[in-house]
């Protein structure tokens, strides 16, 4: 307490030289430097407040050696949760919606864990800790994927000189909880799912996802003015995704493919089953060209997918719906084409893999060849004797078990 009274009534130094004093106010030490002069001479001061003196000192001593590193004003009150907000808003460039939610659900893991500590404060302590307390909940790849965001937008905010080091960079993410590996249709299993969905109003997205290979992004955005119905065999350009871009997900991965039977036949029906609904529609259809609509016009998205197929597998015994997403029928196409004998060239090519030839590559370039290899195979695997010809229109408006998506499908999130 005398130590305290005794500090309390040093006085002060003259201005510009620095000292420190008591501010009754504030109920602190106050230490102040001149650290500099701008380009009117006017003096650049820092101040730093303490509970002590050494405290008001250490904090004033710190401040000026931030000036002196060059950073920012206003550096020592910015939190992991600013720079986190920031590199979301504002560091992302051009990426698609779903990047941008999953960069949310990311970022939300550190705002929530360590938001409030201030970025300059951030220790490898912190970033081990927050990254241990997902371990249970999350898998491997969330952890990696949280600590990559973290890394990113403190590199953003030393670019900015908001910080001079990125601790992020020292941490070493843990093991997290083991995730579900994509799986896929035994033979059997596929073959039931292509006989037993027959009724139901996802089945041609079923047929042509399963027996070509394509990708639920470029599935979605397929128009029919890239599908050759009158075409021997018919034939589908894969040359867009429902990615912000509009673009596939590589430029190699732009391909045109030839459709077996059961495919052609499937997008054949889904053709005069889209004139139906349009027809029901009357004044409320909405002219998109997606071969994959609702029964409105309107682009299915990926929630709608999701439910649409899981409610045509409960027609099939033989697999469980909640244990299957609609990305496993491409690797259900993987699987049946290796089983076929497939080389793992061709299997690349047709899925618009980057991993191809050099022969390949110029295709892609080209933008021109018919690749038929899927087809042939899938016609031996699935031909329309096997499956059985014929369609059920009906069901389109009244599905058994699953229903045609209501007027409603579209407009979910």
């Amino acid at each position: 307490m005398k130590e305290n009274a005794a500090q309390k009534s040093t006085p002060r130094r003259s201005r510009g030289e620095g000292g420190v004093y008591w501010n009754e106010k504030r109920q602190r030490f106050v230490a102040t430097r001149v650290v500099g002069y701008d380009d009117r001479g006017k003096e650049i001061r820092k101040t730093g407040y303490g509970k002590s003196r050494s405290a008001a000192i250490d904090a004033v001593r710190r401040l000026a050696r931030e000036y002196e590193r060059g950073l920012a004003p206003g550096a020592d009150k910015v939190t992991v949760g600013d720079a986190v907000k920031d590199w979301l808003h504002y560091g992302q460039g051009q990426v698609d919606e779903s990047t941008v939610k999953k960069l949310e659900y990311v970022s939300a893991h550190i705002e929530a864990g360590i938001g409030q500590v201030l970025l300059r404060k951030m220790t490898v302590k912190h970033v081990e800790k927050l990254l241990a307390s997902l371990v249970d909940t999350h898998s491997t790849r969330t952890i990696a994927e949280v600590k990559g965001a973290l890394n990113n937008a403190v590199k953003r905010a030393m670019a900015r000189d908001q910080v001079d080091r990125n601790v992020v960079e020292l941490v070493k993410p843990p093991r997290g909880r083991t995730g579900r590996k994509s799986k896929s249709l035994t033979e059997k299993q596929a073959l039931d799912v292509l006989r037993l969905t027959k009724g139901h109003w996802m089945y041609a997205y079923i047929v042509v996802s399963m027996l070509s290979g394509v990708r639920t992004e470029e599935i979605r955005a397929l128009t029919w003015d890239r599908v050759n119905l009158d075409a021997n065999p018919v034939t589908v350009e894969v040359w867009r995704s429902v990615r912000k871009s509009g673009d596939t997900k590589t430029k190699k991965s732009r391909r045109t493919l030839a459709m077996p039977d059961l495919a052609a036949e499937a997008l054949h029906r889904r053709h005069i089953e889209q004139s139906a609904a349009r027809v029901k529609a009357g004044a409320a259809w909405q002219e998109t060209g997606f071969v994959f609509t609702t029964t409105l016009g309107t682009p299915l998205d990926a929630a709608n997918v999701r439910r649409g197929f899981r409610s045509a597998l409960k027609l099939v015994p033989s697999v469980s719906p909640a244990e299957w997403t609609p990305r496993e029928l491409r690797h259900s196409f993987v699987s049946l084409m290796s089983a076929g004998g497939a080389a793992v060239e061709q299997i690349s090519h047709l899925v618009g893999h980057s991993d191809t030839s050099t022969t390949e590559l110029i295709y892609r370039h080209d933008l021109r060849p018919v690749l038929q290899t899927g087809a042939t195979f899938m016609n031996d695997f699935a031909p329309v004797a096997e499956v059985g010809p014929g369609w059920h229109m009906e069901p389109l408006f009244r599905m058994p078990g699953g229903g045609a998506p209501n007027e409603g499908v579209g407009s979910d999130p």
